[in-house]
């Protein structure tokens, strides 16, 4: 069986097509790499591209969509809603198919030291491939953002695992790691920033802080307002939906935004998503409301219509569910 990696690289631009369209180009124009999904946005000025491959090739395509953002993203210009310390922020590498962890962390080694290379910019590991349990949760790498940069290279403890520890005004800094499959999900609210984010403090795992853990594992999350929306946003990432699935994640928002008097207004998820988390709330839903769904497909149709998910744009699972995208030639199911 083919070995496959997923990198799933979030670069500091959503509002620019041509520049969004260039890195899509960049990468689909890799030997050996299928674009999956590109997903911009405009409030959080930033886009999150989908694409997978051999070890070799995804390295090689996200150096090369790298290489493309280096000469139209410039950070000094740059501002959003969601947390960023460079044009390409976060770089990740995921298993998929006849790969290990430990091959991902070799993809983030090899891209970031090449990365550092070509650009002459600072790189940091983070997820299993950090070096150092400080570095190992991407909220504590991106503390401060962008704007903390010139100041946090020129302590020790910040020095970058690649590169000059420097401050590159165009770039910033990247962060590349390995993961397992996270999922990008938001919850959409008639709200203020200010309260949506209240709730994330309530229930993603770090809480308010070391002595106020939140309510839900393997949970990050934050929240900000989508200006073309006119909506606030609980934006989450879920790190492991097996320990946490989405279905809790929604109702527990619910729940919180009921005791604010808060309407929840549907969701939104970010990029693709595994049919087994979209499966695994269809039958919470089935079992909690007594429902006779059988076929998965209106199993998937249950999920997209309780969560929301087409409240913001349509949810074709044909497009947004990852295994719905293997169509290439050399995938091997």
């Amino acid at each position: 069986m083919a070995q496959l990696v997923e990198c799933v690289p979030n670069f500091s631009e959503g509002r620019d097509q041509q520049v969004i369209d260039a890195i899509s180009a960049a990468i689909s124009g890799t030997p050996g790499c299928s674009l999956l999904d590109v997903d911009p946005g405009a409030s959080t000025n930033r886009t999150v591209y989908t694409f997978v491959g051999s070890p070799e090739a995804v390295v090689e395509g996200a150096l090369n969509a790298a290489r493309q953002a280096f000469s139209l993203i410039d950070m000094s210009k740059h501002s959003g809603e969601h947390p960023r310390t460079g044009a390409m922020d976060v770089c990740p590498f995921i298993p998929v198919q006849n790969i290990t962890m430990d091959d991902c962390v070799h993809c983030a080694n090899v891209f970031g030291q090449r990365l550092a290379e070509m650009l002459h910019v600072p790189v940091y590991l983070y997820g299993e491939a950090a070096r150092t349990p400080s570095r190992k949760s991407l909220p504590s790498v991106r503390a401060g953002e962008y704007e903390a940069l010139p100041d946090k290279l020129k302590h020790d403890e910040w020095v970058p695992d690649f590169g000059p520890a420097l401050f590159v005004p165009s770039w910033g800094a990247t962060v590349t790691g390995a993961r397992k499959f996270l999922i990008a999900y938001n919850v959409n609210l008639i709200g203020t920033k200010e309260q949506a984010h209240r709730i994330a403090l309530d229930i993603r795992e770090q809480g308010r802080g070391k002595d106020q853990p939140g309510l839900l594992k393997k949970v990050q999350g934050l929240g900000w307002y989508l200006d073309e929306a006119h909506l606030a946003q609980v934006s989450t990432n879920i790190l492991d939906y097996e320990v946490t699935p989405l279905h809790a994640v929604y109702e527990e928002i619910c729940r919180d935004a009921e005791e604010l008097k808060l309407p929840v207004v549907g969701s939104q998820i970010v990029g693709l998503i595994p049919l087994k988390a979209l499966l695994d709330s269809a039958d919470f839903y089935i079992r909690r409301d007594g429902l006779f769904v059988i076929e998965e497909e209106h199993k998937v149709r249950l999920v997209i219509s309780k969560l929301g998910l087409d409240s913001l744009a349509p949810f074709n699972p044909k497009e947004r569910i990852i295994e719905e995208r293997r169509w290439a030639p050399w995938w091997v199911r």
